[in-house]
């Protein structure tokens, strides 16, 4: 891939083969930023998993501690109590078989996260098709399948963010913007990191870890020292 003239001049000031502290690491990103416009930051985990087994692959939510600088449309599908419990908890669209009609007549996905009560799912399942490409799919493991909607709803707006492994033991997050203080990313990254570790399969042997990397939208990855992150 031909890279451009901004990117190559932040990636010349990485030096080559360096893992860098995580502080350090996150200085030098923000002084690369280039963008004119808030570039997200990403952190990527290449994790030492054999993702065909079903107990080495890791999927769940947290909600870091400074969020990730973007308010996401939620939407929630429930009835009764619980969708005003939604609606007073700030989702911004609340429905139940209304909303899924909506969904497969008109394609209509202005929303970036669906959250369901238990007893609405075997209606949204006849949507599932369209639904799962796109990651929208209320699930258990994500805190999106919930009789808490409230708190669901609360955490998603607080800045909840998903992860799973890719097929290849990989993990990507978004942890902030590249204007965030040094400090709130870095306690973002750090409280990440320390999910990941805690949440380490019995199965897996030797070192869990293999790399981590950040870099923001439009720049290229740093390279960061597993062994400066608190456990």
């Amino acid at each position: 891939m031909k890279r451009g003239k901004k990117y190559l001049e932040a990636a010349s000031k990485i030096e080559k083969g360096k893992a860098y502290g995580i502080t350090e690491a996150v200085k030098l990103l923000k002084e690369m930023k280039t963008a004119k416009f808030d570039e997200s930051v990403e952190l990527v985990l290449r994790l030492n998993l054999d993702t065909k087994k079903a107990d080495q692959q890791l999927r769940g939510a947290t909600v870091l501690p400074n969020g990730i600088g973007k308010t996401k449309k939620v939407l929630v599908i429930a009835r009764g109590t619980k969708a005003t419990e939604a609606k007073d908890a700030g989702a911004d669209y609340v429905g139940e078989n209304d909303m899924i009609d909506k969904i497969a007549n008109e394609n209509w996905f202005d929303f970036d996260t669906m959250i369901a009560t238990p007893d609405m799912m075997p209606a949204l399942g006849k949507i599932g098709r369209v639904l799962g490409p796109r990651g929208l799919m209320p699930n258990p493991k994500t805190g999106t399948v919930t009789m808490d909607v409230a708190k669901a709803v609360s955490d998603v707006k607080k800045g909840r963010v998903e992860y799973r492994t890719d097929s290849f033991g990989n993990v990507a997050v978004l942890v902030g913007k590249a204007s965030f203080d040094e400090d709130k990313l870095v306690e973002n990254i750090n409280s990440f990191v320390s999910l990941i570790n805690k949440t380490k399969p019995s199965a897996v042997k030797g070192k869990y870890i293999l790399n981590i990397s950040i870099s923001t939208t439009m720049g290229p990855g740093i390279k960061v020292d597993a062994s400066s992150f608190e456990n």
